[in-house]
């Protein structure tokens, strides 16, 4: 872009706000833009009125579904007895993958492969909660106890969780059509950094594993769909929040064309940070079943199948290198990134990937780079939409190189950065990537930060506590964070003769309508759906200052209905796009409302057009205030005498603005794409303090100055920043969404899932300045994911600082720190109990002890392979089937903490010396999981004519369980063992069980659905 379209383009920038702050109507001179009015949607929010889509009625005969999910990571599905489920009262339908399959057709895979991807499993099922059968039936409750009922056959198969693992020869195979588990691999070059790394003096390089999180939304997914079989067309109300390409994906799934799939979004949301998006392939699903039982189908899903198997974002192996010069200056990067998108490469992944590639260089001046990116699939839950999408997992890699080169050089970590900042003269500043940024003043902005956030006072506090031997550390970090994204990015994973094939992808329409009714109200539509940003407040101060009325005077609607509203494929609320594209296509559309407006206003007033101005509710003239005309008069006659309307004037009803900006083109011939429209500066400092004892994190003071371009409401861009910021320091300290080696999920509840809350969550110092991004309406640019992207890796720096260490991997809790600064925990001395050897990874349980029960040995042996006896004593148990003398099989049902449901155990008896010892060996599958037990039970008289039982041992568990925790699996075990000595000593004829009795039998009849078979 030359200079002089530049100053055009802010000069045109300047006009327009200063004509918004002339006209505004409230008080003076001052804009309703830029103030923190009391948010519209509070007070439905926080008196418990809000409509989220579990509060909305449904229409009579609505069906209820649940989903019943895979225990296993990778598994063949050998067969699937759902007899017993449909022949429950209540029950409408039971789908299996082949039902699905006779009315869909596979969901878009987002590459070109020989790939297919259903909402439901077909064959094989691939991470553990992916759906194998959905129950339909006249309530929720009917439902789920009819997926207990049903009997699937697994055989399992090895599984792989690691992206580099997932590449190594000889790991499983996911998909036939991914060999290699590879999805994608391209390779880029820009500038010569061949030539950068030849000839720099020094060279650093670091490694990096991100890891999975997610930012787990208050309220989880939520379907009611309906089929008319008259018109083949489906309705949909779901809590999706776009982007609405993926109505594109859903329409082409069910089989119909986009203008027989109507898809509406409820009033409200409970929140969604891009998680909300992922719901699309259960909208075909029980848009499926809503077809095949010709009734509305309702789901929603619980806290236990969000965490399990909703989306998260995606984990990265990264190793980047940098060429770099003896002042700090880096000349050249050198990317190699592992992208582990999970069992299915769902559209649009691989788009967290990709929506960075134009910032690689982040905030710096950087000319030469090289980049390798790789798609892998692994037997993890399906990656997706999640707030800061890609920026944390590139951020985190780039700021802990730049760290690592000043501690290599010897300079001051503040120093490097500046040294490297692009210049403020540059700007609209092109990367090496290919992405514009629009504006901005680096240097400035850090200056700022520095003296505001008193820097000095926190260094000399970190002299003084390291003076004193305590760990204190300062980490610094600086970032551009991207808004507006360009639906062409993603199709840099195509070379560019797959793209020119292809067609063109590119562009971010926003579209808004503007309407006014026959009284002269203003009511406002746009084509974005909230998840509590506040989109209602700011958008009736948008169009407020345009009409020269009151926030209060414009009714603002954020639902969508695509057989209704104007929307695009780029609809939606994602990539924080909202203040910079919607709210200023408002705007737009406001805008030309009002000049239609003031040509009929000035034929009335007999003045110029160019005469009017609005103004506290009316239409005057600027010259003589007192000839005017009340806004709503004016408003109203497009209705009331369309007639009388000048002939230039045109209709006033309603107004529709399509924007999208001209900077968004596709990806060029070199690959070089501008993958946002717009780009915040972060800069970011912070001091932390390490326990010598504990190694927990106390966060002293964080430091965060934004430049998100004009601000239209700062309270609510203050709040943005603290929800962020938030989210980002539970992913640096406390969350991780972590596998077993086998697949299983080991954080499937907030036990485990650890999330921050009010007591562990500083209050941040924010500071702003504002660059005005020349290429959106407003000047306003994104600012809700910038704190994922900066946080991170600052505190990670802080306390690399307070440690003096060189590798540090997130999140940042206190066992990992151990073994950074006390190495790996060693093994116990030798002389002990020998130990079965354990996998990394498994969840295991063991146990000895003994129990007395009343009855000599041979009643109590008898009693043990009597398949009616054990029947009656074993908690929950449904039936005991008598195979063979030694050969048991059992169906219980279990319930532990917040989770149930239905096993089939398989026991067998070995080494028997009837009636004083026997060794039992099995395994048990279910809803909850699977895995195995083994154990040896003796009987021996206790001289008083019962019988004393010692035992021992050993249970290996994985599946959806082993996400419960160690904790509550021992309380449980400890209630199973408590109950079924009880009755078994009832049942001998009195006496009760010591020492915490155990049967083997019982566990693996009992909790060995939950322990069940691993193989």
């Amino acid at each position: 872009m030359s200079p002089s379209r530049q100053r055009t383009r802010r000069e045109v920038c300047r006009d327009m706000l200063q004509a918004v702050k002339s006209a505004n109507p409230g008080s003076g001179n001052e804009s309703w833009v830029g103030r923190s009015i009391e948010r519209v949607e509070d007070a439905a929010l926080l008196s418990g009125r809000g409509r989220f889509i579990d509060d909305l009625g449904v229409a009579p005969g609505t069906l209820h579904a649940t989903i019943l999910r895979s225990p296993h990571a990778h598994a063949d599905i050998l067969s699937i007895d759902a007899e017993a489920a449909k022949r429950l009262p209540g029950v409408a339908a039971v789908l299996t993958g082949s039902d699905v399959k006779a009315v869909t057709t596979s969901l878009v895979v987002g590459v070109k492969a020989p790939v297919e991807c259903w909402p439901i499993a077909m064959d094989r099922v691939r991470y553990v909660g992916e759906p194998v059968a959905v129950v339909v039936a006249t309530d929720r409750a009917r439902a789920e106890d009819a997926a207990e009922l049903i009997n699937v056959e697994y055989r399992p198969r090895g599984a792989v969780v690691d992206p580099l693992g997932a590449l190594a020869p000889g790991a499983p195979v996911l998909h036939d059509g991914f060999p290699g588990n590879l999805a994608s691999d391209r390779s880029f070059c820009y500038g010569d950094p061949e030539k950068a790394f030849a000839e720099a003096p020094h060279r650093f390089s670091i490694d990096i594993r991100y890891p999975r999180n997610s930012c787990t939304p208050i309220e989880t997914y939520g379907v009611v769909a309906s089929h008319d079989a008259g018109e083949d067309a489906y309705e949909v109300l779901a809590n999706f929040q776009g982007p609405f390409s993926i109505h594109t994906v859903i329409a082409r799934a069910l089989k119909v064309p986009g203008n027989r799939l109507r898809l509406r979004t409820p009033p409200d949301s409970g929140g969604s940070f891009g998680v909300k998006q992922g719901v699309f392939p259960y909208i075909v699903l029980i848009a499926a079943a809503a077809r095949i039982t010709s009734k509305p189908v309702k789901w929603i899903e619980d806290r236990l199948e969000h965490l399990t198997a909703s989306v998260s974002a995606t984990n990265r192996a990264t190793t980047l290198a940098a060429a770099v010069a003896a002042d700090g200056k880096i000349l050249a990067l050198d990317w190699d990134q592992v992208e582990d998108c999970g069992a299915h490469l769902r559209a649009p992944e691989p788009a967290t990937l990709y929506r960075m590639h134009g910032n690689l260089t982040g905030a710096y001046d950087i000319i030469h780079v090289k980049v390798r990116n790789r798609v892998v699939v692994t037997n993890k839950t399906p990656t997706g939409l999640n707030r800061g999408f890609g920026g944390p997992q590139v951020y985190f890699a780039l700021e802990r190189l730049v760290q690592r080169i000043a501690i290599g050089l010897g300079l001051d970590p503040l120093d490097v950065i500046k040294r490297n900042l692009i210049g403020v003269g540059a700007f609209p500043y092109r990367t090496a990537t290919g992405a514009l940024l629009d504006s901005g003043n680096y240097q400035e902005a850090v200056a700022r930060a520095v003296e505001q956030g008193k820097l000095a006072e926190l260094k000399a506090k970190r002299d003084a506590a390291r003076a004193e031997g305590r760990l204190y550390g300062i980490g610094f970090t600086a970032v551009v964070e991207p808004s507006v994204s360009n639906m062409g990015y993603i199709t840099t994973v195509l070379t560019a003769a797959e793209r020119r094939k292809a067609g063109p992808k590119n562009g971010a329409q926003a579209t808004a309508t503007v309407g006014l009714d026959p009284v002269g109200s203003v009511t406002v539509h746009v084509a974005s759906v909230p998840q509590g940003q506040g989109h209602r407040t700011v958008l009736s101060q948008v169009v407020a200052d345009v009409f020269g009325l009151q926030p209060r005077d414009i009714r603002v609607n954020t639902e969508i209905d695509t057989a209704k509203d104007a929307w695009s494929i780029a609809s939606g609320n994602y990539a924080s796009r909202f203040a910079a594209a919607v709210a200023g296509t408002a705007k737009l559309a406001a805008e030309r409302v009002a000049g239609r407006l003031a040509r009929i206003a000035a034929s009335q007033l007999n003045v110029e057009a160019s005469d009017i101005v609005f103004a506290k509710g009316f239409v005057a003239s600027k010259h003589n205030p007192e000839n005017r005309i009340a806004f709503s008069r004016v408003a109203a006659l497009s209705h009331w005498s369309p007639g009388s309307l000048p002939d230039d004037a045109g209709q006033t009803i309603r107004e529709t603005a399509f924007w999208t900006p001209p900077e968004l083109t596709p990806p060029d011939n070199e690959d070089r794409i501008n993958s946002s429209l717009c780009h915040g500066f972060i800069f970011d400092f912070c001091g932390v303090e390490i326990d010598p004892v504990t190694l927990q994190t106390r966060i002293d003071r964080y430091v965060t100055m934004h430049d998100c371009g004009t601000i239209l409401h700062p309270g609510m861009v203050n709040g943005q920043i603290r929800g962020g910021f938030a989210q980002a320091l539970g992913a640096a300290l406390f969350e991780e969404y972590a596998y077993a080696e086998d697949g299983s999920f080991l954080t499937g509840t907030l036990a485990d899932y650890l999330l921050p809350t009010t007591t562990e969550v500083p209050e941040p110092e924010i500071f702003h300045m504002e660059t005005p991004s020349p290429f959106t309406p407003l000047g306003a640019k994104g600012v809700g994911e910038g704190n994922c992207m900066s946080t991170p890796v600052c505190l990670a720096n802080a306390v690399a600082d307070a440690l003096g260490v060189a590798e540090i991997t997130l999140p940042l809790v206190p066992a990992r720190l151990v073994e950074l600064v006390r190495g790996a925990e060693q093994p116990p001395p030798a002389g002990g109990a020998a130990v079965a050897p354990v996998r990394e990874g498994d969840r295991r349980l063991r146990g000895e002890g003994q129990a007395s029960v009343k009855g000599a040995p041979e009643q109590v042996w008898a009693m043990l392979l009597d398949p009616a006896t054990l029947q009656s004593v074993i908690p929950g148990c449904q039936r005991v089937d008598k195979v063979t003398d030694t050969h048991f099989r059992a169906d219980v049902t279990l319930g532990i903490g917040p989770v149930t449901g239905r096993y089939r155990a398989d026991v067998e008896l070995f080494d028997l010396d009837p009636p004083r010892a026997v060794t039992l060996r099995g395994g048990a599958t279910g809803a909850l999981g699977f895995g195995n037990a083994e154990g040896r039970i003796t009987l021996a008289p206790d001289g008083n004519g019962g019988t004393r039982l010692t035992y021992g041992y050993d249970a290996a568990i994985g599946g959806k369980v082993a996400s419960i925790g160690g904790r509550l699996l021992d309380g449980a075990t400890r209630v199973i063992i408590g109950q079924f000595f009880t009755a078994l000593a009832r049942k001998a004829g009195g006496g009760g069980a010591g020492g915490g009795g155990f049967s083997l039998l019982a566990l693996l009849a009992k909790a060995a659905g939950l322990f069940g078979r691993r193989r």
